[in-house]
């Protein structure tokens, strides 16, 4: 789908092109989301140099995420999103041209609507494609602090199910699940500041003031969010050991209760073997007291063993 936003006096004008169409003149930002081959070749023909493929929007070397050729600036830019309970990181491919911002995106990016909205709306403004682009950035820093902060909201929760000690397979989905999320936080703002001091050393001249400003300040949010990012994970391995070791000393309290029960009934197990053997010559055999006499024995050996126990502090 290929779809182009023109921004004037601050109202917002969405256009959907069809392979038929050329580029409207006046707009800003052309979004492709989910293109097809042929939307490939239609934009290939606006364009100097080849156009990017789902293999290239993904990949993972700086000089493949940020570079600049004859159609303007490129930035390849990784975007948290919401999966259910999870969060799962979504490439976007930036192409900041002299005229419009060119957006390639393979996944529904909440940001981007939230930005779209947004200037529908008249909350913010965009008449350069540059601002735009600084605009969508600034909503990605102020959604990854969001993000830190529910993951620090249920970490807390996750201390007191800790410490008292219950539904630990619970408390290691948990763990397990906000770790994974705190990473996927912690790279997209590593390679948020990446584009931006990328913008900030190659595209510097065609910025202006407030826009560098602006720039500055997203950089220096994230290197305040960075320690934030390590903390959670410091936390997140405190409450995994915590986590291991009241489930060892839970083991342990189940070890402990079968071995104290095997003791107790060990002599009595002794005394009633003693007598189960056939040998003629066993005089407690004619005894007209000999089976009371050894039921006596038998739980009297069980009560000494455990009151010994109990005196020695080990139940």
């Amino acid at each position: 789908m290929i779809t182009a936003y023109a921004y004037e006096d601050r109202k917002l004008t969405i256009i959907e092109l069809s392979m038929k169409d050329n580029i409207p003149p006046g707009i800003i930002w052309l979004d492709l989301y989910k293109p097809d081959e042929q939307e490939r070749e239609w934009l290939s023909g606006f364009s100097v140099e080849d156009v990017q493929d789902e293999e290239d929007i993904n990949e993972i070397e700086a000089s493949a995420r940020f570079y600049q050729n004859k159609d303007g600036l490129h930035i390849n830019s990784l975007f948290p999103q919401r999966a259910g309970q999870d969060v799962k990181g979504v490439n976007v491919s930036f192409n900041l041209r002299k005229n419009f911002l060119l957006t390639i995106r393979e996944e529904d990016v909440g940001l981007i609507r939230l930005l779209r909205n947004y200037l529908r709306l008249g909350k913010i403004e965009a008449s350069t494609p540059e601002t735009l682009l600084l605009e969508l950035f600034n909503l990605k820093v102020d959604y990854l602090s969001d993000l830190i902060e529910d993951v620090y909201t249920v970490l807390e929760n996750v201390s007191e199910e800790v410490f008292k000690n219950e539904e630990l397979d619970n408390v290691f989905k948990l763990i397990t699940r906000q770790e994974d999320s705190n990473g996927k936080i912690r790279l997209s703002l590593l390679d948020t500041q990446r584009s931006l001091r990328f913008m900030q050393k190659y595209y510097r001249a065609q910025l202006s003031d407030d826009e560098l400003k602006d720039l500055r300040e997203m950089l220096s949010d994230i290197e305040s969010l960075m320690p934030h990012s390590q903390f959670i994970f410091d936390k997140l391995n405190f409450l995994l050991d915590a986590a291991m070791g009241f489930s060892g000393l839970q083991q342990n309290k189940i070890i402990k209760i079968f071995s104290v029960a095997a003791v107790v009934f060990l002599p009595p197990t002794v005394i009633a073997s003693s007598y189960g053997m056939n040998f003629v010559n066993m005089p407690e055999l004619d005894w007209r007291f000999g089976y009371p006499m050894a039921i006596a024995m038998m739980f009297g050996s069980a009560a000494g063993t455990y009151l010994f126990f109990k005196r020695k502090g080990w139940l």
